[in-house]
């Protein structure tokens, strides 16, 4: 625990000049966790020291900040408060209990540091924890952070970036293709991955090639895949449709527009046929017949996890989890989900999903909603 001078204040927010930087703090509950949000209008650079059942993040700062506290209730965290010292501020989280882990990562634009706060067993779990705390140290934009490592063996993470080859898929009105936007998504998540967890990574292409929906599934099920990752670009007739959506595998979609989407996915080269008719049928015999079924479950929390960690990091509209028979999801023998990350037929989503900025910001929120799944999933 640092020792410095410093002097606690509890200004108003109306008490500062408008043009004086801001921090904004906030703690929302999920489950399993408590999430501190620090939200600034400038570049951060900070540290993080645990002492008890406190966490200190210290600001470096040449200027003063404007600071707000939104009110908040939590099952972990106690309080936030926060001092200033010659040039820098410290944020002081107080946890209900000693007995603890946390986590952080950073979004860099807009400016955000997020601390995930969660017992160690103890006064949630009855249990006593059987890892030491995680230590964080991070400096701007970059980050040193535990995450859950595979069982012996490294198990095998499948990426599918969507259509490809004479598979185009969606075209946006700038240009932009859904083959092409979806592949660089997917090497970009496939490096995080690799970098940050003992899991291997396979994808069902790593260029511009045809892959046949039954070939995707295969491609996962021959690497005994324990995650499957659809990855694709969404579009809709109405333009002002916004926002990212990720799906798991039902015969009956959600609603029309879940239902309308799928036919759209389903129909390839090699899959033509509208979906009804016989076409329901094999598919609902594949539903039943084939082991995705068992892990329905999994499914549909792998996609609220990710769902979650999009609608954080992306700021885009949430437009939840859904269901809808894609034809790429049957086969699949884990928990598999499909991503449309956002709309290609919006033109200002088509500009940001071409930019490299945009993409980062994608892989890095499918990756964390993948580590969250994971430390829900392995405590089950």
């Amino acid at each position: 625990m640092w020792i410095f001078p410093f002097v606690f204040f509890f200004l108003g927010f109306s008490s500062y000049p408008q043009n004086q930087p801001f921090l904004r703090l906030s703690v929302k509950d999920h489950p399993g966790l408590s999430r501190v949000l620090i939200e600034s209008s400038i570049p951060l650079s900070f540290s993080i020291e645990r002492s008890g059942s406190f966490l200190f993040v210290k600001l470096r700062a040449n200027k003063p900040f404007r600071i707000q506290r939104r009110p908040f209730k939590s099952r972990f965290i106690k309080s936030l408060g926060w001092a200033s010292g010659r040039d820098f501020y410290t944020i002081t989280i107080r946890t209900q209990h000693r007995n603890f882990s946390y986590d952080s990562f950073t979004i860099s634009d807009p400016p955000q540091l997020v601390i995930d706060v969660s017992p160690n067993g103890g006064e949630e779990r009855r249990e006593e924890s059987r890892e030491s705390p995680k230590r964080i140290s991070v400096e701007t934009n970059k980050e040193e952070r535990k995450v859950p490592s595979a069982s012996p063996g490294r198990k095998s993470i499948v990426i599918d970036p969507g259509h490809g080859g004479l598979e185009s898929g969606a075209k946006g009105k700038f240009g932009a293709l859904e083959k092409d936007i979806t592949l660089d998504i997917s090497l970009r998540l496939k490096n995080i991955i690799e970098q940050k967890l003992a899991y291997n990574v396979v994808l069902t292409r790593d260029k511009d090639v045809d892959v046949s929906l039954e070939n995707r599934a295969a491609e996962a099920n021959n690497n005994k895949a324990y995650l499957f990752i659809s990855i694709h670009a969404n579009s809709s007739y109405r333009k002002e449709a916004r926002g990212s959506e990720t799906f798991f595998l039902s015969l009956n979609a959600t609603d029309e527009e879940a239902r309308r989407l799928a036919y759209l996915e389903n129909n390839s080269a090699e899959f033509e046929d509208r979906i009804g008719g016989d076409n329901e049928d094999d598919i609902k015999m594949i539903l039943w017949d084939m082991a995705q079924a068992a892990y329905l479950k999994q499914s549909s929390q792998l996609a609220e996890s990710i769902q979650k960690e999009l609608n954080l990091l992306l700021g885009t509209i949430n437009r939840g989890i859904k269901q809808a028979p894609f034809k790429v999801l049957t086969g699949v023998a884990c928990p598999a989900v499909l991503v449309e990350v956002a709309f290609i037929s919006n033109p200002e989503e088509e500009r940001k999903l071409l930019t490299e900025k945009f993409q980062n910001n994608v892989a890095q929120a499918i990756y964390r909603g993948l580590v969250n799944f994971l430390r829900r999933y392995s405590q089950e």
